[in-house]
């Protein structure tokens, strides 16, 4: 199954970006009828975090963020297989770039890797994996890492940051790991542009106030920026992602 999934996307990733779009747009309406658990995850968090919308309003979202996320799916092919050529041409890099999750299925696993790799100067840790090999790569070979904090992985070096004005299990080690190897921390947005135009990716000013010597303070911060971002394009966040699963003790689950 997972092999063929993957000739699937190569074989898409051969056809012109505004035709993938329209393919992909196609495969995220059907997605939102068709997952349905994963539709319940999006309109649940939609309500959380903005439950001064109507439902009219969150369910167009909900449809709207299922069309790009299914860009997102079948478009993985193009981001994996194209040439360096093609991706130049198609993902607009913006900004100054100072600085240069394992699947369950050993096959998917392998092709993501190869293709996040494929270029070189480049490793990938899963989260499973101990932190020391990341350590190690960033203080003796001066790599960047690039980590997406706002996803639960529940209790473990996390607090519960208001994310939206909900409690929201938030990681401690982006704001302890910058501090301990005096790391600059350069915020990065990605966002995939209508039709055929590609990708944009905005590499903004580092912040000059984090990680501070309060990493409470330093999430509580995180989580503000990431809110501010998401309101600029809402449509685009991934909200089937079950950000509040983890509880604060007592507290009933939301899903």
């Amino acid at each position: 199954m997972a092999r063929a999934l993957l000739g699937l996307l190569w074989a898409v990733s051969h056809l012109p970006l505004a035709l993938q779009a329209l393919l992909g747009r196609a495969f995220g309406a059907l997605l939102y009828v068709l997952a349905r658990s994963r539709r319940r995850v999006a309109l649940r968090n939609l309500e959380l975090c903005f439950p001064q919308r109507d439902e009219r309003w969150r369910r167009a979202l909900a449809f709207e963020h299922f069309q790009w996320l299914g860009r997102s799916l079948l478009e993985r092919g193009l981001l994996w297989y194209a040439s360096p050529e093609r991706l130049r041409r198609l993902i607009h890099v913006e900004g100054d770039v100072e600085f240069a999750q394992k699947t369950d299925d050993p096959v998917m696993d392998a092709a993501m890797r190869r293709g996040r790799l494929r270029f070189g100067g480049a490793e990938v840790f899963a989260r499973s994996e101990k932190a020391l090999p990341l350590v190690r790569a960033i203080h003796k070979k001066g790599y960047a890492f690039f980590n997406l904090p706002d996803m639960d992985f529940g209790q473990r070096d996390a607090a519960f940051i208001p994310f939206f004005g909900v409690s929201a299990a938030t990681l401690l080690a982006p704001s302890k790991m910058a501090s301990s190897l005096k790391m600059k921390v350069q915020p990065v947005i990605a966002e995939i542009l209508p039709g055929g135009l590609g990708y944009r990716v905005r590499f903004l000013p580092a912040w000059t106030n984090w990680p501070s010597d309060d990493p409470l303070a330093d999430a509580r911060a995180m989580n503000q920026w990431i809110e501010h971002e998401v309101e600029r394009n809402p449509a685009q966040y991934l909200w089937v992602h079950k950000r509040f699963k983890t509880r604060p003790p007592g507290e009933a689950a939301p899903y």
